[in-house]
């Protein structure tokens, strides 16, 4: 189970996958893809930006489990994480349409040909649990894609949305639970019928 720090170990593993596979073509260089928001995306040409995050099968992920002899803790809660990435060229105007769609073609291709997100991407916490990052291409409304973009003044820009799973947080409580040690059992005397 991995650690508060799942969500950035998370994030820099689809960062690094992307990197591996979009440089040096179509991007010629790895820092040119980066975890951040696509309204401050500075000098980078593809943004990825968890816009949100969700727990998956809350119920199932209730009560404790045994940590050790004595001890219990809160199963880990399971997340999915959404990420809206942005392609964002640096071209001239009459071919950054074009070039922005090879970037999106390249990382949706990556994607798709990685379903689950390789193990050397995994760092700290989710490469000691040995985690499965589960990664999708998700089909949501332009409208909600849309509404991303509309807090800003800032115009759209080609993007599409990553589902990642397999993401779980380890609780920290605990508590102490006793093992029986005595057992006292009594029988009624009592014959039947009352003993009349």
């Amino acid at each position: 189970m991995a650690d508060y720090t799942a969500l950035v170990e998370a994030g820099n593993a689809l960062v690094e996958l992307l990197r591996d596979n979009l440089t040096p073509e179509p991007l010629g260089d790895r820092e040119l893809i980066s975890l951040c928001s696509p309204h401050e995306s500075g000098n980078s040409q593809m943004t990825l930006y968890l816009y949100h995050i969700e727990e998956e099968n809350p119920n199932m992920t209730s009560g404790y489990y045994q940590v050790d002899r004595n001890t219990q803790r809160i199963c880990p809660a399971q997340f999915a994480l959404r990420y809206l990435v942005t392609a964002h060229s640096k071209a001239p105007v009459q071919l950054r349409e074009a070039d922005q769609h090879r970037i999106v073609g390249a990382a949706i291709q990556t994607l798709r040909d990685n379903p689950v997100i390789p193990a050397k991407y995994l760092t700290g916490s989710m490469a000691e649990e040995g985690a499965e990052l589960r990664v999708m291409v998700e089909k949501i409304p332009m409208e909600q894609l849309l509404k991303i973009w509309n807090n800003t003044a800032k115009e759209y820009k080609l993007s599409f949305v990553v589902l990642l799973t397999g993401i779980t947080i380890r609780s920290r409580r605990e508590r102490r639970v006793s093992r029986v040690t005595d057992l006292t059992i009594e029988t009624d005397q009592t014959p039947p019928g009352g003993g009349r």
